[in-house]
């Protein structure tokens, strides 16, 4: 094989293999032999075929696969003895001037890896923001854990009107233009009013009915509801109110805490700090991360390949995409998408800065994901697939390096960064939970449009703007975890439900060259994960 370098250009290479035809018809001879004894033709013995017959019958495909064969041999070939280590997957291409019998000339472009600065480690200064539980946290987390558990009694007079808060039971039947639809009827079916559960409009009207009242509600379904046959109609139910039942106080102690599977008051609130505390811990991590990030990428500039960049930019791209499509006003928020384009690109850059760094330092200092720990996101990531695609996954994984390079990234990348923490010199503030969420939400702000994000992986900055809106504080684990199963209520008919909003989109999942060097082969299509939960009645969206 001759090799001709055609283009050395900062990260860009391109070359020229010639593999000679004597090269690809011994191939092709070696072939023969190995199928020869296995080719059957009616008047031969089994085995006995002429070459000459089997060549006229098998030779096409035989020279194709021989080629093949020959120009992937050399691309590694080309790339071990020229050290090359590639972002991407090289382009090859075989000259359109081929023709069996001849010389075959293939043209080979990539762009390589570059030669990253030695990471200076002496130097790191960070300050960890702590954030103490307390006693009012507590309070206020069980006061959210008795609103989501709560109980209702009969209203004592017949004569009471409901308000929002309070539990309607009733029946009722739906119809658009006069006939009843599938999924509109329901009997006995219980709805807070305030709730949002069911479509816009129909708990608002229910306010102010009283037990074994009658009432038609008028409601018109949303453009974007889930059944197509009714999104925008206007629909009439009518609804019979069997009871209107209020909620009750409920008492903190332990009789509560006992209805939630635990021993007592002192065990959930035990649980509960224990839960805050994880809490606490992670915001400290993302805000110490995230300074951490900014340090680095601060001090170091080094050319980074464009395909990466490339392939980190519109995977960002794809997931404002997705965003926008589900905003009020989609084309005004692909609007300003459009206006911060630029930036989403330095974004992007830097993102891929940032891993070719990280990979380079957990590298050099030894950093690695054990057996047992890649075993371990292996078993937790194939618990997305159906039960009988799991073993299949196991095996895509273990068959694909660059698909277990992109599962092994996150933890790598978390790793090597404890290594850091490890280095720098630390200093404690205590703050208050809505000081250290002000902080990040600040950084999260400035980092989503000033040119040169210094972006942390496990938080995405780059989404459309809007104003966001403050989270809920979950509730403890623990706690709903050992809580009894609760009976189930009255299955809802879908069409009166208001539609969930649907769910986000995962996040793309970042090139796996950005922390680990990965083989530049194609990747297997993976088993399709499993479908979730069915959700029933079809007119739920």
């Amino acid at each position: 094989m001759q090799t001709v370098e055609t283009l050395n250009e900062g990260l860009k290479r391109a070359y020229t293999l010639k593999i000679g035809r004597k090269d690809i018809e011994a191939r092709v001879e070696g072939e023969l032999k190995k199928v020869a004894p296995q080719i059957r033709m009616p008047g031969f013995r089994p085995g006995k075929v002429p070459a000459n017959l089997v060549r006229k019958m098998h030779g096409p495909a035989l020279e194709q696969q021989a080629l093949e064969t020959a120009v992937q041999e050399g691309v590694q070939q080309l790339l071990a003895e020229k050290q090359l280590r590639p972002a991407m997957q090289p382009s090859v291409e075989l000259d359109e001037s081929f023709e069996p019998g001849k010389d075959a000339e293939v043209k080979v472009s990539l762009e390589v890896l570059p030669d990253v600065p030695e990471a200076k480690l002496d130097g790191l200064k960070l300050e960890r923001l702590t954030v103490p539980v307390s006693d009012s946290e507590i309070e206020e987390t069980l006061k959210r854990i008795a609103a989501g558990n709560k109980q209702f009694e009969a209203a004592e007079k017949p004569t009471y009107k409901a308000k929002t808060g309070d539990l309607v039971v009733m029946d009722f039947v739906g119809k658009v233009d006069g006939v009843e639809f599938e999924g509109g009827k329901g009997d006995g079916v219980s709805l807070e009013l305030g709730s949002g559960q069911f479509i816009p409009g129909f708990e608002d009207q229910l306010i102010g009915v009283k037990a074994n009242d009658t009432k038609v509600v008028k409601v018109t379904f949303p453009d974007n509801y889930g059944a197509e046959h009714l999104a925008g109609k206007a629909a009439e139910f009518d609804v019979t109110v069997n009871e209107v039942r209020v909620p009750k106080d409920t008492a903190l102690d332990d009789e509560f805490a006992k209805q939630l599977g635990l021993d007592g008051i002192d065990k959930l609130k035990e649980l509960i700090k224990g839960q805050l505390e994880q809490e606490h811990n992670g915001l400290t991590r993302t805000h110490m991360k995230r300074k951490l990030l900014d340090q680095l990428a601060a001090g170091y500039d080094f050319d980074v390949p464009p395909s990466m960049v490339d392939a980190e930019f519109n995977q960002i791209w794809a997931q404002l995409e997705h965003e926008a499509s589900h905003e009020a006003d989609p084309e005004a928020a692909r609007k300003e998408m459009e206006a911060d384009k630029d930036d989403y690109r330095r974004i992007a850059e830097r993102r891929v800065r940032l891993g070719l760094l990280l990979s380079d330092i957990g590298t050099k200092n030894g950093v690695d994901i054990t057996a047992a720990e890649m075993n371990r996101l292996i078993a937790q990531a194939a618990q997305q697939y159906r039960p009988e695609d799991r073993d299949r996954f196991v095996q895509y994984i273990r068959n694909e390096p660059m698909a277990a390079a992109q599962l092994r990234a996150p933890l790598f990348e978390d790793k090597v960064v404890d290594f850091l923490f490890s280095k720098a010199e630390v200093t404690d503030r205590e703050v208050t939970r809505e000081a250290i969420e002000a902080e990040i939400e600040a950084d999260e702000d400035g980092h989503v449009h000033g040119p040169g994000c210094g972006h942390d992986h496990d938080h995405d900055h780059a989404k459309p703007k809007k104003a966001a809106a403050k989270k809920a504080k979950a509730e403890p684990a623990a706690a709903e975890e050992k809580a009894p199963a609760k009976k189930a209520p009255a299955k809802k008919p879908a069409a009166a439900v208001e539609a969930e909003a649907p769910a986000k989109k995962a996040p793309a999942k970042k090139a796996a060259a950005k922390t680990e060097a990965v083989a530049a082969e194609p990747v297997a299509e993976a088993p399709a994960k499993k479908a979730p939960a069915k959700k029933a009645p079809a007119a739920k969206k």
